[in-house]
């Protein structure tokens, strides 16, 4: 078992990484005081595979078990279900020291933790992601959120869970591609500050694409280590933390440009929005061609696409721009970027003008 915790004073948790750990949830909930019911969120992809697991190990402290079991998809994020799945819980007379589990990847843990953060004013939160995506990144650190027609994440909130609980042998379970969409995340990580760690990843490609759970448990570790350090120094991302968007600026655009679709999921949008602020980070001389092409490199060994034009998608250029002004990640209507000196080099980058940005954006196509 290995254990990272975030410090936070009085909101501090531990993110506890363990093969097999679903078998024996109860151990590691009971230091938490759950209340007297607990409400579980998850999708009907993830709820045959661990729901009855979960179940079991809260029976130990409560027969008060409330499932919620939801369409899968990055459209769940959305003011409807907000309201529909509140009103479940409402219905139910929850209390402060009742709970939401969140079971299941990302788009389940910002929704349900968003849903914790406003219930009561705050009740609490318990993080149990079963993709790759949330177990290196989204499941840590505290941001929550749903979607709006005008962008993705707009409406959230910062609400620190008690517990992450990650068990890499629901990795077993995945596609190739929700897996390799966590993975891009997992990347992000080396190419932000930790040029080890991308050499690890690139060393141990093989054993990644053949889902090594000795090498993912690592993996997670590392990335874990990593956010948790850096929402120590920066809850709320009013400095380093930003650095953790790195290629969602982009992403985020295509995103939406897309319809929040399976079309384009979430971690392959982030892939591009990496590549393209490698690529603007190139025409701005920050960073080699040879990095650019390294990485490149990397994301098509996994059949992870690189370039806009692999997505099948009539893209509006204009729109791709608008999109971008109307993400979070812009200060006195100026594009705030995370570009890159280079592999494990990044840093924020707020005075690109806007010819600079439309050129680049209106060369890729």
């Amino acid at each position: 078992m290995k254990k990272v915790k975030v410090e936070l004073g009085k909101r501090s948790y531990d993110i506890i990484i363990k093969s097999g750990l679903l078998n024996n949830v109860a151990e590691y909930l009971s230091n938490i005081n759950l209340g007297e019911k607990v409400f579980i969120i998850t999708d009907k992809n993830v709820s045959p595979l661990y729901l009855a697991q979960i179940e079991r190990g809260l029976e130990k402290f409560t027969n008060k078990i409330f499932e919620i079991i939801v369409e899968p998809g990055e459209q769940l994020k959305s003011f409807v279900n907000l309201a529909k799945i509140s009103n479940f819980i409402l219905e139910h007379q929850p209390e402060r020291n009742s709970t939401i589990i969140a079971l299941g990847g990302g788009v389940i843990g910002d929704l349900s933790g968003f849903i914790a953060s406003i219930l009561l004013r705050g009740i609490n939160f318990i993080q149990i992601p079963t993709t790759l995506l949330a177990q290196v990144d989204s499941s840590v650190g505290g941001k929550t959120a749903i979607n709006t027609n005008y962008g993705k994440n707009l409406i959230g909130s910062f609400y620190q869970p008690k517990l992450v609980l990650i068990d890499p042998d629901t990795l077993l379970s995945l596609s190739d591609r929700e897996y390799y969409c966590g993975y891009v995340e997992a990347l992000k990580y080396g190419l932000i500050d930790q040029a080890d760690f991308y050499d690890f990843l690139e060393k141990n490609k093989e054993k990644i694409k053949n889902r090594n759970l000795d090498i993912l448990s690592e993996i997670i570790v590392t990335c874990c280590t990593a956010k948790a350090r850096i929402v120590a120094e920066d809850e709320q991302e009013k400095g380093k933390r930003a650095l953790l968007n790195l290629g969602h600026t982009f992403a985020h655009s295509l995103e939406k440009e897309t319809g929040y679709s399976e079309l384009l999921k979430h971690g392959e949008a982030v892939a591009l929005g990496i590549i393209l602020a490698l690529q603007l980070s190139l025409k701005l001389c920050y960073c080699p061609q040879s990095d650019l092409d390294k990485v490149s490199k990397h994301f098509q060994y996994f059949n992870i696409k690189t370039h806009i034009k692999q997505i099948e998608h009539n893209w509006k250029k204009d729109n791709i721009i608008k999109n971008m002004y109307g993400d979070k990640k812009v200060i006195n209507n100026h594009l705030i970027f995370i570009l890159l000196n280079g592999i494990g080099k990044s840093f924020i980058s707020r005075n690109i003008n806007d010819k600079i940005i439309n050129n680049f954006i209106n060369g890729i196509f």
